[in-house]
């Protein structure tokens, strides 16, 4: 290589100095063609490289049936390579050239050393891209912070990459450049703090499967309620419902409490746990004619029936007296409701049968008797879940004057009283 380069550089200046031109012009005159020969020379090999790297990609990522090459002419990989091969030649060509100049050779091959660098570390890159991006399109990798694991390595690589680029400037060899890291540690973990929290963030919600793309999540501290689109080392995006994103910071999922509804999405049911208020006052003991009309209700008719026997059975044999309804054994209006109300979930086509279900009575308030139903719908899907609950209380509420009974509303004197 290095006797090709003498013949091509080389032949000028022993022929100018035949011609008796000085020293000193000789040496300019050579350097001046030499220098417009390399340029010409590197610019045609950039654009036969070029054409070749560029069409062979090009015509190999249409006949494979791989992705990833079509990726790599995506990402310019071809050009970014075309680009490094008229440099090396240009590197090697530079003491060639520049041999009566020590002082020109010196700075010129650090400067064209350090693009050499710079464009390797651009290639790994554009590599590096379409690996996260064919990783992005399986199914397997779709939901894994790719983003965040191709920043480390990239980071990495720059942190070598500089490292080489100071020994190629200043000639200074790796233990000194390390010892030298190792004194302004504290400057630099200053300076990245936020990438190395980030960093740590990254490898501890990837390997503890705190998040992933796609998931549903909710952080109260930054208004964050959406699905995750992105995760990188230092942010994790988050598309909320109505349409803004909210970016927060990938430490905060290690250090700060949010909620994520993954599970909720892959089980079985989504839960329904809402209560309706019932004035205190409404709640009252069934008489039998009362007991008679309701047997009309086919939900509950059977089980009137039974719970009829059963009581009358209890206070016959225990001799109750039944001239006020509260001695003995009763059914009230409020029990019969809460009765119906499981009688009709669990004959509802939108809950799961296989999961709890219930309707309960929770502990009394100032404003009424909170029912409660607790249940899950088969279908988590926003859209579904929220109309099928909202069906359930739709019939429930409707349901309630035919049990006597009254759903709490504040009245013009409770404003009076509690203005």
């Amino acid at each position: 290589m290095h006797k090709f380069l003498q013949n091509i550089f080389g032949w000028l200046y022993p022929l100018l100095r035949k011609l008796h031109f000085g020293d000193t012009i000789a040496s300019y005159i050579s350097l001046l063609i030499n220098i417009i020969e390399l340029c010409l020379l590197a610019y045609a090999i950039y654009i036969v490289f070029r054409l070749i790297l560029v069409t062979v990609m090009a015509m190999v990522a249409k006949k494979t049936k791989t992705h990833f090459d079509d990726l790599l002419v995506t990402n310019q990989t071809a050009k970014y390579i075309a680009h490094l091969i008229p440099f090396l030649f240009i590197y090697k060509s530079v003491p060639i050239i520049l041999e009566s100049f020590v002082k020109w050779e010196v700075i010129f091959g650090k400067l064209v050393g350090v693009y050499i660098v710079i464009l390797t570390l651009w290639i790994i890159r554009s590599v590096l891209k379409s690996i996260r991006d064919f990783l992005k399109d399986q199914e397997r990798f779709s939901d894994k912070p790719i983003d965040s694991y191709i920043q480390v390595i990239m980071i990495i690589l720059w942190s070598f990459g500089t490292m080489v680029i100071i020994y190629e400037i200043f000639d200074v060899d790796s233990g000194t450049i390390l010892g030298t890291l190792g004194a302004i540690s504290a400057i630099i973990i200053l300076i990245f703090r936020d990438t190395i929290l980030g960093f740590v963030a990254s490898v501890q919600v990837s390997l503890n499967d705190m998040v992933r793309i796609g998931d549903w999540i909710t952080f109260d501290k930054f208004g964050a309620d959406g699905d995750v689109i992105e995760i990188n080392l230092a942010t994790v995006k988050v598309r909320n419902f109505d349409n803004t994103t909210t970016t927060i910071p990938t430490y905060s999922l290690i250090s700060d409490s949010f909620r994520n509804w993954r599970g909720m999405l892959n089980s079985d049911g989504r839960r329904i746990k809402r209560h309706i208020l019932i004035k205190a006052k409404s709640i009252r003991f069934l008489t039998e004619d009362e007991l008679t009309k309701m047997k009309r209700i086919q939900l509950i008719s059977n089980y009137i029936d039974t719970r009829q026997i059963d009581i009358n059975k209890y206070n016959s044999i225990y001799q109750i007296d039944k001239s006020l309804a509260i001695n003995g054994r009763n059914m009230t209006n409020f029990g019969l409701f809460r009765k119906y109300i499981t009688c009709y979930l669990e004959n509802y086509p939108g809950i799961n049968k296989e999961m709890i279900l219930l309707c309960r009575q929770l502990q009394p308030t100032a404003q009424g008797i909170p029912l409660e139903i607790y249940a899950f719908s088969k279908d988590q899907r926003f859209e579904q879940y929220e109309y099928i609950m909202a069906d359930i209380f739709d019939h429930i509420m409707a349901s309630i004057p035919y049990f006597d009974l009254e759903i709490y509303e504040i009245s013009t004197e409770d404003r009076k009283v509690n203005p």
